[in-house]
C-alpha cells in the first residue's frame, strides 16, 4: 500500500493529502531507504530517457554524427520548448540529414509559459520541435541512421530502434525483456512498465557507473550522466525542478521528471538510486516529496536545502500572494 507523504493544510487544518511510494537502492538493488511499496510496478515515462539513449551512444552515433555534449543532453531531455532547445534539436536533426518535419512525436505547446507566449505573439503555431519528447525523438532517429534502417514507423515497439531501447531499458533496471511490460507514451513511442525498485537500481547504476556492471558499456554511461550534469538547463528548463536541484547541487545529483508524478534521481557521491511515484499523478506535489526526501536522506546540504525551498516554496498562497496554508512533508 501507498503512504501519505505530504498533508496541504489551511487555517491549521489538513485540507487534501497525496500518497505514494519511494525506494533509493545501491548499485546492487539493496534497498537503502523505502516508504511505501518498492516493487510497485508503474511506467517509468520520460524518467527512462537516459538508458533509452544508451544504444546510440554505445555504438558510436556522437562520433559518427558528431554530435555534442549539448546534444546528448537534449536527448535525455523532457525540455521546455525555450529557444535554446528549439536550436540544439534542429542542429542536431540537421547533421543527420533531416528537420523537424521528421519529428513524429506530435504538436505541443512549450512547457515553458514565456516561449508558448513568444509563440503566441509572434502569430507563429506550436510545432512538435516545442514538444518535451522531441529530444527524445531526434536520438531515435539518429539511432535509425546510424543503424541504416528506414525510419518509417520509428516510433513502432517491432521497429529495431525501439526493441534497442527495451533490450537498453532491460539491462540497465537489471530485467528480463520479457518482465519490462510496454505501452504507449504520450508522444507515440513505447512507454516502459516496471518496478520502482529497478527504476532506482539504473539509478544507481548511472550515478556510479565505473563501480556498476556496465562492462563495455560504461564509457557510453558515464558520457550520458556527465552530459545532463554539465548542462541542466537543457535537461528541463529554467525554473524546473530537475535544472534547479542540479544546479544548487553543483553535479552531486541528477534528476529526471516522468509524467503521472514519476520521479528518479542519482545520487552521484554516494551511489545511490531513487525513484518515487504520487499516487494522483499530480504536478504541484513532486517538488515538496523530492526535496524533502534529499533533505531527509542528507543529500542536499542546509544551505541547499534552503535555496531549493526558496524556489519551490512549502506555503499556500491565494490569489493575492498571502500565506494561508502550508505544505507538510509526513513521511
Amino acid at each position: 500500500m501507498s503512504e501519505v507523504l505530504l498533508h496541504y493544510t489551511r487555517g491549521g487544518k489538513v485540507e487534501c493529502l497525496h500518497r505514494g511510494d519511494i525506494v533509493a537502492v545501491d548499485r546492487t538493488g539493496q534497498v537503502q531507504y523505502q516508504v511505501g511499496d518498492a516493487g510497485r510496478r508503474m511506467f517509468w515515462r520520460s524518467a527512462a530517457k537516459p538508458f533509452q539513449v544508451l544504444p546510440l551512444v554505445e555504438r558510436g552515433g556522437l562520433d559518427r554524427f558528431n554530435l555534442t555534449t549539448r546534444e546528448l543532453a537534449i536527448m535525455t531531455a523532457s525540455h521546455s520548448g525555450e529557444s535554446d532547445h528549439v536550436e540544439i534539436i534542429s542542429q542536431l536533426l540537421s547533421k543527420i540529414g533531416l528537420t523537424t518535419e521528421a519529428l513524429a512525436c506530435g504538436t505541443a505547446r512549450p512547457l515553458s509559459g514565456k516561449a508558448a507566449r513568444e509563440l503566441m505573439c509572434r502569430n507563429l503555431p506550436y510545432q512538435a520541435v516545442h514538444n518535451p519528447c522531441s529530444g527524445k525523438h531526434s536520438g531515435m532517429l539518429a539511432l535509425a541512421a546510424l543503424l541504416e534502417v528506414p525510419r518509417d514507423r520509428y516510433f513502432a515497439l517491432e521497429h529495431p530502434v525501439q526493441q534497442l531501447m527495451l533490450q537498453a531499458v532491460s539491462r540497465s533496471a537489471g530485467l528480463p525483456v520479457a518482465e519490462v511490460e510496454t505501452g504507449i507514451d504520450g508522444c507515440g513511442v513505447p512507454v516502459f512498465y516496471l518496478p520502482l525498485r529497478n527504476m532506482a537500481l539504473a539509478y544507481a547504476k548511472l550515478a556510479n557507473p565505473t563501480a556498476a556492471d556496465w562492462g563495455e558499456s560504461q564509457a557510453a554511461v558515464v558520457a550520458i550522466r556527465n552530459a545532463m550534469l554539465a548542462y541542466p538547463q537543457i535537461v528541463a528548463g529554467t525554473g524546473r525542478l530537475d535544472t534547479v536541484i542540479m544546479q544548487v547541487t553543483k553535479g552531486r545529483l541528477a534528476a529526471k521528471v516522468g509524467a503521472e508524478a514519476v520521479y528518479c534521481l542519482s545520487a552521484v557521491n554516494e551511489g545511490l538510486g531513487i525513484a518515487l511515484k504520487i499516487d494522483d499523478g499530480g504536478n504541484a506535489p513532486i517538488a515538496p516529496v523530492v526535496i524533502s526526501l534529499l533533505k531527509k536522506l542528507d543529500l542536499i546540504s542546509a544551505q541547499e536545502f534552503e535555496l531549493l525551498a526558496a524556489k519551490f516554496p512549502f506555503v499556500q498562497k491565494n490569489h493575492c500572494g498571502d500565506v494561508i496554508g502550508t505544505v507538510e512533508a509526513v513521511f
